[in-house]
């Protein structure tokens, strides 16, 4: 009968201690783990699909296409990505070398990429008259500014 009972005892005590372990929480903190997210956690420890991502664009051009665009009749120039406006500048301000996004003068576009590290955009350039010199698809990736350049070649209206 003891043996009986010390078995029953030795079943019940396994039986608490596996509901017991099965309870435990779970103490990981959740939230996004990549650095390259706006939403990124540097105190969570398992991703928990919550990262959301931004990038950026500077669109610029140098001298030459300056003087091209003014040649050809250009005054203004309107830029907009999927259609969007992000900016506008008169034909005669142009740059040596890239700028960075945001530089005062520069044309640039803020782009909300949702759960996505890189997307593609269409980037369309009109003049005043709504001609459209450049059309193009740039891809924009999560935490980077894109650095582009509208090189020139003369267009026919």
């Amino acid at each position: 009968m003891k043996r009986a009972i010390s078995i029953f005892v030795s079943i019940i005590l396994v039986g608490m201690l596996s509901f017991t372990n099965s309870c435990k929480k779970d103490n990981k903190i959740r939230g996004c783990t990549d650095r390259d997210s706006y939403t990124y956690s540097a105190d969570a420890q398992e991703d928990d699909g919550s990262c959301l991502y931004e990038g950026s664009i500077v669109v610029w051009y140098d001298q030459a296409a300056s003087d091209g665009l003014i040649a050809d009749g250009a005054t203004s120039l309107t830029f907009t990505l999927n259609g969007e406006y992000i900016g506008s500048t008169t034909t005669d301000i142009y740059w040596e070398a890239a700028p960075d996004c945001g530089s005062n003068g520069s044309v640039t576009g803020s782009e909300d990429l949702g759960k996505n590290k890189t997307q593609a955009y269409t980037l369309s350039v009109k003049d005043q008259d709504n001609f459209e010199y450049w059309n193009a698809v740039v891809n924009i990736d999560a935490n980077t500014c894109l650095q582009f350049q509208l090189l020139w070649s003369k267009r026919k209206k």
